[in-house]
């Protein structure tokens, strides 16, 4: 079990009531723009935690949990469904 103020795997601040941003966010697109959004968020993190001293550490650990989300979706073999929402709990 993940700890709840983790700030890498369940940042506090990214949830309203017991609603996860991340769970809104996979629901709100469809697979594939999902699948966008993963890497999208894997780039970021990468990008800028070399520039970011002490805190690149955890910028590397959150790409790293948005990697493992795409490589779990990968190797379950889920094809992209258009206009259908994806769930967090699938991964």
């Amino acid at each position: 079990m993940t700890d709840k103020n983790d700030p890498v795997n369940h940042p506090a601040h990214y949830t309203k009531g017991t609603i996860e941003a991340l769970d809104a966010i996979a629901s709100a697109l469809s697979g594939s723009e999902f699948v966008g959004y993963l890497k999208g968020q894997i780039f970021k993190y990468m990008w800028r935690a070399p520039h970011k001293n002490k805190a690149a550490l955890e910028d590397y650990k959150k790409a790293r949990f948005y990697l493992d989300m795409l490589i779990s979706r990968e190797e379950t073999n889920q094809p992209p469904q258009k206009n259908e929402g994806s769930s967090r709990s699938e991964f």
